[in-house]
C-alpha cells in the first residue's frame, strides 16, 4: 500500500556543459523546454558551537552562491512565473566554476559577474568550493553526494593546467572518448546513472560532429525527516492554485515542535532531515498575500532576517506529497545575466582550457524531486524538548496553495536546492 511507506525526500540535480570547436560553429541552442527554477538563500544566521573552523573560509562562497542563485531564480521566474520551478545554485554554480577555470579575457569577467566572485581570485573560488563539498558531503552520512567529470574528444587537445585543476579542486574523472562512436553516449550516460542512483539515466542522446568536450556535475540528495509523518493522518484536501481553481490531493499531517517564524504575510517552518544538519525550509505566503508578492520579498537580507527569527514551536503542520521532473537548457537565461561570449564562437575565450578555439555550446539542467510517505522510520529519531515547557499557542501551517521551499545545510548555510510548488499534480 502507498500508505505504508516511509516518507522520504529524493532529489537529483544534473548540469552538463558542452563545448564544441568554434571552426564548426553550432548555433545556439535558445530552446527553453521549461523555465529552471528556483533561488538561493543566504546561511543562517544562527550560532552554532558545532560549527568547523572552515565555516569562515566557506562564508563567502556561500555568500556568492546565494547573490547568483537570485539572480538566476529570478530571470527563471519572469519567464515563466506560474510554473513549478526547481534549481540547485551549488550544482550550477560548480559546473560553471569548473569551466571559469578555462576561461580569459572577458569571458572570464563575464563569468566572475555571473558567479559573483569578482572579488575572489580563480585559486580562492576554486579551493572554496573544494572546501564547501567536502563540508556538504560529510555533513550527514550517506544524504548528500557530489560529482564531476570530463569528457573529451579522442585527440583534442586540452590545457594541462585545466586538467589538473578540476582533478585537484573538484575531484573530477577524465576520460577521453571516441565521440564517433555509438558506445560514447552509453559511456555518459551510464556515469550520469551510476551518480544519480539510477534517478537520471539519460543526459546526452546525441554528440554533434564538432562536439569538442562534455562538463558535467551531477548532485544526489536523500533524507528522511526527524519528525513523523503518521500515513494514517494523510487525507485528500484542497489545495488552491493561483488561477482561483481547487485541487484534491493528498496531504501529510504532523504536530510537532518545529523552527517556525510567520510575521504578517508569511510563515516559514524548517523540516530537518537525519542527524539535523540538512533541512527544507517551507515558505508559504498567507492568504492575504501570494507567491508573487513574495518573490517580490526575496533578498537576501529578507532571507537571513526570517532565518534569524525562527524559534523551536510546537504546531499543526500539513503539506502536500508531490513529485517533480525538469529539464532545460540554460543558454538564454545565462545570456540574459550577461555570460554571453561563452556562447559566441567569435567572442568565447577559453585559452586556459584549449589551445583551439572553442564555444560553450549547451548548458543543460535536469532534475527530480520527490516528496512522499514510505512507512514510519522516518522520524524515530525525534528529540525535541520543548512541548513540556512551551506555553505559546500552537501554530497552524496550512500548506494548501502555491509554496517555496529550500534544501539547506545548516552548517554552512549553502542551499542544495530551492523550487516552488504552484501545483502538486504538475
Amino acid at each position: 500500500m502507498y500508505l505504508k511507506r516511509v516518507l522520504s525526500l529524493g532529489i537529483l540535480l544534473m548540469i552538463i556543459v558542452g563545448i564544441c570547436n568554434q571552426d564548426k560553429a553550432v548555433s545556439l541552442d535558445k530552446t527553453t523546454k521549461q523555465t529552471i527554477q528556483s533561488m538561493s538563500q543566504g546561511r543562517p544566521v544562527e550560532e552554532d558551537s558545532t560549527s568547523t573552523s572552515d565555516e569562515s573560509e566557506l562564508t563567502p562562497m556561500v555568500a556568492s552562491q546565494t547573490k547568483f542563485g537570485l539572480k538566476l531564480f529570478q530571470t527563471i521566474i519572469e519567464q515563466e512565473p506560474s510554473a513549478n520551478t526547481l534549481i540547485s545554485p551549488l550544482s550550477v554554480g560548480v559546473a560553471l566554476s569548473m569551466l571559469y577555470n578555462g576561461a580569459e579575457g572577458v569571458t572570464q569577467k563575464e563569468l566572475a559577474n555571473l558567479l559573483e566572485v569578482m572579488d575572489s581570485s580563480i585559486e580562492e573560488v576554486n579551493q572554496s568550493n573544494k572546501s564547501l563539498m567536502e563540508t556538504l558531503e560529510n555533513s550527514d552520512s550517506e544524504v548528500v553526494a557530489i560529482a564531476n567529470s570530463i569528457w573529451t574528444q579522442s585527440g583534442f587537445p586540452i590545457q594541462s593546467s585545466f586538467i589538473q585543476t578540476n582533478q585537484n579542486f573538484y575531484d573530477a574523472k577524465i576520460q577521453e572518448l571516441d565521440f564517433a562512436q555509438p558506445q560514447a553516449i552509453d559511456t555518459i550516460n551510464s556515469w550520469v546513472a551510476t551518480n544519480t542512483q539510477n534517478k537520471i539515466t539519460q543526459i546526452i542522446d546525441n554528440i554533434s560532429p564538432n562536439q569538442a568536450l562534455f562538463l558535467i556535475n551531477a548532485v544526489y540528495f536523500k533524507g528522511q525527516w526527524q519528525n513523523k509523518f503518521d500515513p494514517e493522518q494523510t487525507t485528500e484536501q484542497e489545495f488552491y492554485l493561483s488561477n482561483g481553481s481547487t485541487i484534491e490531493h493528498p496531504m501529510m499531517s504532523n504536530f510537532a515542535s518545529y523552527q517556525y517564524y510567520e510575521n504578517p504575510t508569511l510563515q516559514v517552518i524548517n523540516l530537518p532531515y537525519g542527524s539535523g544538519n540538512l533541512g527544507m525550509n517551507v515558505y508559504l505566503p498567507k492568504e492575504n498575500s501570494n507567491l508573487n508578492q513574495f518573490f517580490s520579498q526575496l533578498t537576501q537580507e529578507n532571507l537571513n532576517s526570517w532565518q534569524q527569527q525562527m524559534r523551536f514551536k510546537e504546531g499543526n503542520f500539513k503539506m502536500p506529497r508531490f513529485d517533480q521532473e525538469y529539464e532545460a537548457d540554460l543558454n538564454s537565461v545565462l545570456q540574459q545575466l550577461g555570460a554571453s561570449s561563452m556562447f559566441n564562437s567569435s567572442q568565447a575565450n577559453f585559452a586556459a582550457l584549449s589551445e583551439e578555439s572553442v564555444a560553450v555550446d549547451t548548458v543543460k539542467h535536469k532534475a527530480v524531486i520527490e516528496v512522499n510517505e514510505e512507512g514510519t522510520e522516518a522520524a524515530a529519531t525525534t528529540s525535541i524538548g520543548i512541548r513540556t515547557t512551551s506555553v505559546e499557542t500552537p501554530f497552524n501551517m496550512i500548506v494548501n496553495r502555491p509554496f517555496f521551499y529550500t534544501i539547506q545545510d545548516r552548517e554552512t548555510g549553502a542551499i542544495l536546492f530551492m523550487g516552488t510548488v504552484q501545483n502538486p499534480q504538475s
